[in-house]
């Protein structure tokens, strides 16, 4: 499979847009392939990371952000399940696990229904180790400030928004990843 070939058909020549979603996603892959290098007892499956990576935000072109170019109408936290959707259409079930369980530090139902999210009433949190590790390098990296890479007082900061179970998740995978 290349994740390529799937971004393509989503993002057709050239735009501001796919810039964006290709220069995160590359950064995202490239730091979950390093963890799997610094990491080899935890046996992560390598090509999965990278596709994963890459297409963890497929979706992000159906939302409403105007500041990365996404002129969709659906608020932008639907673009994980938005983009597990187009990954179940394409035949990638396991890639839409990722794309619907990276936001934020994964969401739990609990955390959905307390906060009133526009999304799934259902647990959307990382289980695979792989999931973990895409979930984790993508708290990173933003889409605003593609050059740079977040400490990870940043990152944890980042979270903070959705609840402190994110925030709790987030630490043990410095514990595990770095």
């Amino acid at each position: 499979m290349n994740p390529l070939d799937i971004i393509n058909k989503y993002y057709p020549g050239e735009s501001e847009l796919k810039h964006i979603l290709l220069v995160h996603s590359r950064s995202v892959a490239d730091k979950a392939l390093q963890i799997a290098e610094r990491h080899p007892e935890l046996a992560l499956d390598r090509d999965f990371l990278y596709e994963g990576a890459m297409l963890h935000d497929i979706g992000i072109f159906l939302t409403d952000a105007d500041s990365i170019f996404c002129f969709g109408d659906k608020p932008y936290i639907c673009h994980g399940y938005l983009g597990a959707d187009l990954m179940r259409a394409e035949g990638y079930p396991r890639h839409a696990l990722v794309c619907e369980r990276h936001t934020g530090a994964g969401l739990s139902l609990d955390q959905i229904l307390a906060q009133d999210l526009p999304v799934p009433h259902r647990d959307m949190v990382p289980v695979s180790m792989e999931e973990q590790a895409i979930c984790f390098s993508d708290k990173f990296f933003s889409k605003t400030h593609l050059e740079r890479e977040k400490s990870v007082e940043k990152a944890r900061k980042s979270l903070e928004k959705y609840g402190e179970a994110g925030v709790q998740r987030f630490d043990q995978w410095c514990k595990m990843f770095l």
